[in-house]
């Protein structure tokens, strides 16, 4: 594991909780060592990639088998998977949504408040 942590910029304790998540999945020895395949490295990749684009570990577990690459880019390899991908979005755009109204609405009670004198 502490080779895979090195190869991918990612700390063990990650790497172990992905594995929990089912997203890592290692051959393991008869003396329970983990052993990772080539590929690994680059499914680290994909799934800090999926967690930046603000997915979680659940829904990156369920769609990581349909997601592919071509040309160094991550894409949908059924519509289905594009189309829950949208759904993500749209759900994150939301999140967005509420987000910018929090922050409007904070802006205006600061607005409110009474001034410093000088």
């Amino acid at each position: 594991m502490g080779q895979l942590a090195e190869r991918t910029g990612v700390n063990v304790r990650l790497l172990r909780y992905y594995e929990q998540q089912g997203l890592l999945r290692p051959h393991r020895l008869g003396n329970g060592y983990r052993v990772y395949a080539e590929g690994d490295v680059r499914l680290v990749a994909y799934i800090r990639t999926l967690l930046a684009a603000g997915l979680t570990t659940a829904v990156i577990a369920r769609l990581l088998p349909s997601v592919c690459e071509r040309d160094g880019v991550l894409r949908p390899c059924t519509p289905e998977l594009a189309d829950e991908l949208r759904r993500e979005r749209d759900r994150i755009d939301s999140q967005v949504a509420e987000l910018l109204a929090s922050r409007t609405l904070l802006n205006q009670v600061i607005a409110a408040a009474p001034k410093h004198p000088h």
